[in-house]
């Protein structure tokens, strides 16, 4: 049995009304290494870079509005600066770029949380062999598949 606290990034990310810090703190204490960590893991830096008020820009109705790619980023950053034990992470990387993807996967899943338990669930099937362990669900089964099988 696996327990512990769980993190789950959705595949429809959502932002609240406030500070894109605010959206990634979500009620945790700011800590300025570990966010700083997180929001370089999630490729956010340039994005904060190009706003003129960088991370404390507000969201929202009364704020500015984010690119899909933008938002599930936020998502997320918000999700791993819960320090969680598990993570789920529904497609997070279907709304980026190439580039940023490859960033995501090797920064964020390999390297931040390298030490928990990621449960990725993805397209992008140029990361398959980087994977523990592969599980391919179907209608009303799965299997699991190791590495170094071919997928067909």
């Amino acid at each position: 049995m696996i327990t512990g606290r769980i993190a789950f990034a959705s595949q429809e990310p959502w932002i609240y009304s406030g500070s894109l810090q605010q959206n990634i703190l979500f009620g945790r204490p700011y800590d300025h290494n570990k966010y700083n960590e997180v929001v370089s893991a999630c490729a956010l830096e340039s994005d904060f870079l190009q706003l003129s008020q960088g991370d404390n820009t507000i969201l929202g109705e009364r704020g500015i509005t984010l690119s899909g790619g933008q938002k599930a980023r936020i998502s997320l950053a918000r999700a791993l600066y819960q320090q969680a034990d598990i993570y789920l992470m529904d497609d997070p990387l279907s709304a980026v770029d190439s580039r940023v993807s490859r960033h995501i996967f090797d920064r964020c899943l390999k390297q931040y949380l390298r030490k928990s338990l990621r449960i990725l669930v993805t397209h992008q099937l140029q990361y398959l062999q980087q994977a523990d362990s592969i599980l391919v669900f179907n209608k009303v089964s799965f299997c699991q598949i190791t590495p170094t099988c071919q997928l067909y």
